[in-house]
């Protein structure tokens, strides 16, 4: 019988083993509480907590008002996306707790490639774009940009592709627009018909025509924040190119603004979706990527 005892305790003990090894334990302010590491957060106080954490790292939370609402997910997204854990959107109590950690340190959350100097940043291989203030401080979102795939325009094969590289806002767009591969939402234009804009699907993998698709609830704002002459750096893991030659040399910039008219497009006035916008139509000329 003792024996029998023995082994039910050891049992017992190596099931409890197991099952904590698959659960979080969390502290607040009192006795732990374990919790599957899975399990949705749903509890305001600590999505709070959660958007506290992302926003002071510099992930646009929206509201930090206990809602897990569109701008919350889209900043559990951009975290997930920075630190290269798997894209679902969801605050569980691992990705909460994985916040905390990264709050926590002293060089956690987003870094931006120069600083400096106001501009925006896009980092193709995390797919998030980062908008830096004068003295290096971030604001991030996730974004959609070229899918590298090919698709066929004007009887011709092109590849949806990013271009990368150093750029301005050159021109604007209010509201809706109607491009050549569909509409597009605030477009802010860097080369061509490449814009950054708001689009309604903006998933976690590259999948636009070339162009910089943000989540909707943001796009005004960022546009407001894009103002012409705005500094955008495009890059990947193999190309980088600096954008302090123009911070430092307004002639320079200016320069480089003059040359950055747009060449593939003319623009009418057309209702899309009810809300005024411009037409955009091709002119009759080869070229890579539209706007989508």
């Amino acid at each position: 019988m003792k024996h029998f005892l023995t082994l039910t305790v050891l049992l017992i003990s190596t099931v409890s083993v197991g099952t904590a090894q698959q659960t979080l334990r969390l502290v607040q302010g009192g006795p732990g509480v374990s919790v599957p590491a899975g399990q949705s957060v749903r509890s305001r106080v600590l999505i709070q907590e959660a958007e506290r954490w992302l926003s002071e790292m510099g992930y646009w939370t929206g509201a930090v008002d206990g809602r897990f609402d569109a701008a919350t997910q889209t900043a559990v997204i951009a975290f997930q996306k920075w630190e290269g854990r798997k894209i679902t959107g969801r605050l569980t109590f691992d990705v909460l707790e994985a916040i905390r950690t990264s709050g926590s340190q002293t060089s956690g959350g987003p870094r931006a490639r120069e600083v400096g100097y106001p501009h925006v940043e896009v980092d193709l291989d995390r797919q998030v774009m980062l908008l830096v203030n004068e003295t290096g401080g971030v604001r991030v979102l996730p974004v959609s940009t070229g899918s590298g795939k090919e698709f066929i325009e004007d009887g011709q094969t092109s590849v949806a592709y990013t271009p990368r590289g150093r750029f301005l806002v050159y021109e604007k767009g209010v509201g809706w627009e109607k491009g050549y591969f569909g509409s597009v939402y605030y477009a802010n234009y860097i080369t061509g018909g490449v814009a950054i804009h708001g689009h309604p699907k903006v998933p976690a993998y590259p999948a636009s025509h070339g162009c910089i698709r943000l989540p909707m609830f943001a796009a005004r704002e960022v546009s407001k924040l894009l103002t012409l002459g705005t500094i955008v750096l495009v890059y990947d893991q193999v190309s980088f190119v600096s954008g302090r030659p123009w911070a430092e040399n307004p002639k320079l910039k200016q320069a480089a603004l003059l040359n950055s008219a747009p060449q593939e497009y003319t623009y009418h006035t057309e209702k899309v979706n009810t809300a005024p916008g411009s037409f955009v139509t091709k002119k009759p000329r080869p070229r890579i990527i539209s706007a989508d």
